[in-house]
């Protein structure tokens, strides 16, 4: 099964400054619009010059290895049928994680994420933690 990359993992390999894990290297992933977004806010939320162009191009080059796959309107069904999965059950997780899930379930991926706590309250999400 191929993978969706969870955002956290990224967050880690860039402080790492690596591209990818050993324990990614011959899987297929993608990466979903939300998390590109949250990179990208981490270049522009920066501190200093130096860390804004290293996590900036950091982050191109993931962007530029790591399809991206959008939340179009059939992520958007999945996402309103697993809001309201969890909205019944009192087990919501945080927005951009529901993204993150309805866009796995959709394109039938598993999430590789450092956040296993919420992403396994999604009934029916192959959920995986790097080794």
């Amino acid at each position: 099964m191929a993978l969706l990359i969870d955002t956290s993992i990224l967050v880690e390999l860039e402080r790492a400054d690596a591209l990818s894990p050993p324990e990614l290297e011959s899987e297929e992933v993608y990466l979903s619009a939300i998390s590109a977004s949250e990179l990208l806010h981490g270049v522009e939320r920066a501190s200093s010059a130096t860390r804004r162009a290293r996590r900036e191009a950091f982050v191109e080059r993931v962007l530029d290895s790591v399809p991206v796959l959008a939340f179009d309107l059939e992520v958007a069904r999945v996402h309103a049928r697993v809001w309201a999965d969890l909205s019944r059950r009192g087990a919501m997780i945080g927005g951009h994680d529901l993204i993150i899930a309805a866009t796995a379930l959709r394109h039938d991926l598993a999430v590789v994420t450092r956040n296993r706590g919420e992403f396994t309250r999604v009934e029916g999400l192959d959920v995986r933690g790097l080794e």
